[in-house]
C-alpha cells in the first residue's frame, strides 16, 4: 500500500498530507451537522405541534445524552475491531436508522430510543474523526486544522437549524433530509485516500488522577456538559412551549452558533496571554448574566432573545475550550491520554445527568426550569474557579499551549490512534 505508507511517513516527518484527503473527513462531519441541526430543532417543534407534553421532549434529550455516554465508552473497541473508515460508515448508518425511526411518526417512546441511538453514533463519529485527523496532521498545522474542523461543524449545525423554517413540520420531510445529508457524508470518507491510523489503544478513565492534574479542567467539563445540553437541548422545547412559531424557533437556534464563533477567538487570545482561570471566571459570569437576561426577557421580543441567546450560548461554549486548554497546560506528555478520556467522561456524565434533572424539574416548574439550572451551574463554576485562583498558583503564560476554538456540541478528542509513548502534547485536547 505505497500511498498509505507515504501519507503516514509524510505526517511523521511533519509534512502536510494531501489537502483533499484531510478535507474529506471535515466535509463529511459538516454534512452530518446539517442533518443533525435540523433534527435537533425538528423534534421538539413537531412534538409541540402534535400536542405532546414538553416532558417528552426532555426525556428524548436525556435519552440522547445516555446514548452519547455509551458512545464515549464503546467507540474505542469498535474502532479496534474494524478500523476508522468502517467505524465511520457504521456509525453514519446508525444515524440514518435513527432518523428513519423518527420519520415513522411522532411516537415518543420510539423517538427516545432513536435519539439514544443517535447520541451513541454522533459521539462515536466525533471521536473517530478527531483521532483520525490528529494522526494525519503534523504538529505545525494541527491547531489550524482542528479549529477549522470545529468551525465547519458549528456552521453546519447553524444551516441545519435554519432549514427547519423551510420544511412542513407535520410531515417526514425533516427526517428524510437528515437521512440524505447523512448518506452524503459517507461519500467523502468512502472515497478518501487518507491513511488510517494504527489500531487504537484503550483509553482509561481516571477521574482522580485528572482532578489532581487540573481540578478546574474537570470541573469545567462537568459544568459545560450540563450547560451545553441544557441550553442547546431545552431552548427549542421552551420556545415551542412559549408559543413561538416554527420560523422563530429556527431563527433562534440558527443564531446561537454565532456566539460560539465570535466569542471564543477573543477569549482564547486573551487566555493565551494571562491566567486562563481569569478568562474562565469572565466566561462563566457572562453565561450566568446572560441566563438572568434570558429569564427576564422570557417570552418577550424575539430580537432581544436572539441577542441574549447568542451571548449565552457563546459564553457557555467558551468554557469548554478554555477548560480543555487549561487542563492541557497542567498535564505532562504521559498524562494526556488518561486526561483526555477522563475529561470526556466527565463531560458525558454531566451531559446525561443534568438533562434528567431539568426534565424532572420541568414537569413541576415548567419548561423555563432549564434557565434556572443553567444559571446555577454557571454561578457554581465561577465561584469554584475564583476559589482556585486565590488558593493555587497559575501556570506561567510562557509555558501554556495555544488556544484552539472548540464546541461543546462535540466530544473532546480522546487520542484513540496513539499509544501513550507516541503522544505529543496536543494543546487542542
Amino acid at each position: 500500500m505505497p500511498i498509505l505508507e507515504k501519507n503516514r511517513t509524510d505526517a511523521a516527518q511533519g509534512e502536510e498530507p494531501p489537502l483533499i484527503a484531510i478535507a474529506s473527513v471535515i466535509v463529511s462531519m459538516a454534512l452530518i451537522a446539517v442533518g443533525n441541526g435540523l433534527m435537533f430543532a425538528y423534534i421538539p417543534v413537531r412534538l409541540g405541534v402534535e400536542g405532546f407534553d414538553p416532558t417528552w421532549a426532555g426525556l428524548i434529550i436525556t435519552g440522547l445524552s445516555a446514548g452519547g455516554l455509551a458512545g464515549c465508552i464503546r467507540t474505542g473497541p469498535l474502532v479496534r475491531r474494524v478500523g476508522h473508515a468502517r467505524a465511520f460508515m457504521v456509525l453514519s448508518a446508525l444515524i440514518a436508522l435513527a432518523n428513519a425511526a423518527v420519520g415513522a411518526g411522532p411516537h415518543p417512546i420510539v423517538w427516545i430510543a432513536a435519539r439514544a441511538l443517535y447520541g451513541f453514533a454522533i459521539c462515536g463519529l466525533f471521536i473517530v474523526a478527531q483521532s483520525w485527523l490528529n494522526d494525519a496532521i503534523a504538529n505545525a498545522i494541527r491547531g489550524r486544522v482542528m479549529a477549522f474542523f470545529y468551525v465547519a461543524y458549528v456552521a453546519g449545525l447553524g444551516v441545519g437549524y435554519a432549514t427547519l423554517a423551510l420544511v412542513d413540520i407535520r410531515t417526514a420531510d425533516a427526517p428524510l433530509i437528515g437521512i440524505v445529508f447523512t448518506a452524503l457524508s459517507i461519500l467523502p470518507v468512502g472515497m478518501t485516500r487518507l491513511a488510517q491510523p494504527p489500531a487504537p489503544q484503550a483509553a482509561s478513565v481516571a477521574l482522580g488522577r485528572a482532578w489532581r492534574i487540573s481540578p478546574v479542567g474537570v470541573a469545567g467539563m462537568l459544568a459545560v456538559g450540563g450547560l451545553s445540553m441544557s441550553i442547546a437541548g431545552f431552548a427549542p422545547i421552551h420556545a415551542t412551549a412559549k408559543g413561538y412559531s416554527q420560523a422563530d424557533v429556527a431563527l433562534l437556534l440558527s443564531a446561537m452558533p454565532v456566539g460560539t464563533l465570535i466569542l471564543q477567538v477573543p477569549l482564547g487570545w486573551i487566555s493565551d496571554r494571562t491566567d486562563r482561570r481569569y478568562v474562565l471566571v469572565a466566561a462563566s459570569a457572562l453565561a450566568a448574566a446572560a441566563g438572568l437576561f434570558a429569564l427576564g426577557f422570557d417570552g418577550g421580543a424575539l430580537a432581544a432573545l436572539v441577542v441574549i441567546y447568542i451571548i449565552w450560548d457563546g459564553a457557555s461554549e467558551s468554557i469548554y475550550s478554555l477548560a480543555s486548554a487549561h487542563a492541557a497546560d497542567r498535564a505532562s506528555k504521559d498524562d494526556m491520554v488518561a486526561l483526555s478520556s477522563s475529561l470526556l467522561f466527565a463531560w458525558s456524565l454531566s451531559g446525561f445527568i443534568v438533562p434528567g434533572i431539568v426534565t424532572a424539574l420541568s414537569a413541576v416548574f415548567g419548561t423555563q426550569a432549564f434557565i434556572y439550572v443553567a444559571i446555577v451551574i454557571a454561578c457554581a463554576f465561577c465561584l469554584f474557579v475564583l476559589l482556585r485562583v486565590f488558593t493555587t498558583r497559575p501556570v506561567p503564560a510562557a509555558e501554556t499551549g495555544s488556544f484552539a476554538p472548540m464546541t461543546a456540541q462535540a466530544p473532546l478528542p480522546v487520542e484513540l490512534a496513539f499509544a501513550p509513548d507516541e503522544q505529543d502534547r496536543h494543546r487542542s485536547s
